[in-house]
């Protein structure tokens, strides 16, 4: 245990913010596919690989590496009483900040494989998304299972999850906003 104050960040956070971005990126650049005309693979081969990209990157998403989140949960230690507990949206924020080039990159690559096969790279990314929305709801689960919510430090093992009670934060299980 660490001495003195110290902060902790929801770990269902980050897990739904990657979905909320992934998806809605999949979706802006898997629109513009459904006007390209002149591909050489065509639009309606286009979307049903596009379509069948999305179930295979969504369940890749949620299956692959999924269950260290419930391995870790039993692992979790309880929190101590000085630790700053970080707002979802600082931890959201965060999180796009550091990866917003990669997530630039990811839409450029999507919107511009249209040319090749229209929608496919699109609905690939916004399968990722989703795969990532349904593992924060995995988490949920488990946090509800707990009755307690996941930390995890920012700054420090992101494997070492601590425990605290279900009304701690402002964001409810599986990283949502909390309703008031």
């Amino acid at each position: 245990m660490v001495r003195g104050a110290y902060t902790l960040a929801r770990v269902a956070v980050p897990v739904r913010t990657a979905g909320t971005w992934l998806w809605w990126l999949g979706v802006v650049a898997a629109v513009p596919g459904t006007a390209v005309t002149f591909s050489p693979t065509g639009r309606r081969i286009g979307v049903m690989a596009g379509a069948a990209l999305f179930i295979i990157a969504a369940a890749a998403a949620f299956l692959i590496r999924g269950g260290r989140h419930t391995a870790r949960a039993e692992a979790a230690t309880k929190a101590a009483k000085s630790v700053y507990l970080q707002d979802r949206k600082v931890t959201a924020r965060a999180w796009a900040r550091r990866r917003r080039w990669w997530l630039a990159a990811a839409f450029v690559v999507a919107a511009a494989s249209s040319l090749a096969l229209p929608c496919a790279g699109g609905m690939l990314l916004g399968g990722v998304g989703a795969g990532l929305f349904a593992r924060s709801l995995r988490l949920a689960r488990i946090e509800r299972g707990k009755d307690a919510l996941l930390w995890v430090r920012p700054d420090g093992d992101p494997a070492a999850y601590q425990l605290t009670g279900i009304a701690a934060g402002d964001a409810a299980p599986g990283g949502a906003r909390r309703r008031r």
